[in-house]
């Protein structure tokens, strides 16, 4: 395959070595903040698993965690929130109603906050049928559970800090978890973890306490307030239907918390026109529930 000089020079300034192999072109990171390249540069843009591939399997469970492994998807991403006893658990909604049978379990609980829960009550609950019947008995997995899946896996992991408003010091926690399980060594740091949310001052306290990490804001933050981003981080991660080409050409004119060209990872689409669309536009990145899809559709990897 022939790689574009232009592509080449791109990769090089930015911190990454390309390679060929197997006809395909592709990049090693060489430096902190590495934790994809700057995929939008380079042609495909990475794809990344939302909740796992769920699609097809009951979000952030292991089912989709395994699932998005055996499509052949290294990324995959999740949601952190915490339990009334203290303990991190993967779950998107701040209650627990939609995705699992709480209200079943504990009728008189409402409105089933995860935090009104302990992490021994929320084991109990089926986080599958309601996706599948072939899903009945899915758990809700501890932090710990899922990043020793993934491991497993030999996966990488975008890790949303979810509502951090609801849960104070859940960074550090959240950091703490991480280390424990072998996620903060220099490997993981700069090729397998990223970690994002909603909140720019949880992102900034992230950067702070761990400024090798890779870090991601999302949201869609206007042009002129993009300095102000890449003080503290190293990609915006924007809605699809928010942004134009011009808006993406404006993160990349920035360079983030490392010292690199600032990234885009958009989110969520799970259509090949849409995936095209936003491939076109520039992006780094797409975040999905149907990996599958936006892959044929891309590219990607």
């Amino acid at each position: 395959m022939y790689v574009r000089p232009a592509a080449a020079a791109a990769a090089a300034l930015l911190g990454f070595t390309l390679t060929v192999l197997g006809g395909t072109a592709s990049y090693a990171a060489t430096g902190p903040g590495s934790a994809q390249g700057p995929a939008g540069l380079l042609g495909n843009p990475v794809v990344y698993a939302h909740r796992g591939a769920s699609a097809y399997a009951p979000e952030n469970t292991l089912d989709a965690v395994d699932l998005a492994m055996r499509l052949g998807f290294h990324w995959v991403e999740n949601d952190v929130q915490r339990t009334k006893d203290g303990e991190l658990v993967v779950v998107h909604d701040d209650t627990l109603s939609r995705t699992t049978d709480v209200e079943q379990v504990f009728p008189d609980r409402s409105p089933w906050r995860v935090r009104d829960f302990t992490a021994a009550e929320i084991a109990r609950l089926d986080a599958g049928s309601w996706f599948g019947q072939e899903y009945t008995g899915a758990r809700v997995p501890t932090l710990r559970e899922y990043l020793d899946r993934v491991q497993r896996n030999q996966q990488r992991l975008l890790l949303e800090i979810k509502k951090p408003e609801l849960y104070p010091g859940i960074e550090q926690q959240t950091l703490k978890v991480l280390d424990e399980a072998g996620w903060l060594d220099a490997r993981h740091v700069q090729q397998r973890l990223v970690v994002q949310s909603f909140s720019a001052d949880c992102v900034r306290i992230v950067h702070d306490l761990r400024p090798d990490l890779v870090t991601a804001f999302l949201g869609t933050p206007p042009v002129a307030d993009l300095p102000r981003y890449a003080q503290f981080t190293d990609r915006i991660n924007p809605w699809h239907t928010t942004i134009t080409a011009e808006w993406v050409a404006a993160v990349h004119g920035l360079l983030g918390a490392h010292g690199k060209t600032m990234e885009v990872d958009t989110w969520i689409v799970d259509d090949a026109t849409t995936a095209r669309r936003v491939q076109a536009m520039g992006v780094d990145g797409i975040i999905t529930n149907a990996p599958d899809v936006v892959q044929e559709a891309v590219g990607g990897y």
